[in-house]
């Protein structure tokens, strides 16, 4: 017995997502593991990606905040819902830093790369070969 598409949309707006929030953290913190024992995983990206869950603390705090004290969802109290979205930037922000090319110094020409070939180390023309 199939349901009929708006009552199976119906019955899905009904489901709790709280457990799937708190399911979701299991293989984020897994990742999270895995990342800290890779040596060659940049440690700033690192950093960003633990920030990922103090934004996600603090976006609950402020949700909290926004329901006990206004009444509304933390998406309607423009204040808190800035100031949580802040640490998400922070958080991407740092893990863009963390996975950026590094640079151990200024960047010098190659020394080979910057002295012409003399003829006789040159290749070839079409015409020899």
């Amino acid at each position: 017995m199939s349901l009929p598409l708006p009552e199976w949309f119906g019955r899905l707006g009904g489901v709790d997502p709280a457990p799937f929030f708190v399911l979701s953290l299991l293989p984020y913190l897994a990742f999270l593991w895995w990342a800290h024992k890779v040596r060659a995983f940049p440690r700033l990206a690192l950093r960003g990606f633990q920030l990922t869950l103090l934004f996600v603390a603090v976006t609950i705090a402020a949700a909290v905040v926004a329901q006990q004290a206004y009444g509304r969802q933390l998406a309607d109290v423009d204040p808190l819902h800035g100031g949580a979205e802040a640490f998400l930037t922070l958080s991407n922000l740092v893990v863009l830093l963390g996975f950026r090319p590094r640079q151990d110094g200024p960047l010098k020409p190659d020394a080979a790369a910057a002295t012409p070939k003399s003829s006789e180390e040159s290749e070839p023309s079409d015409d020899a070969r």
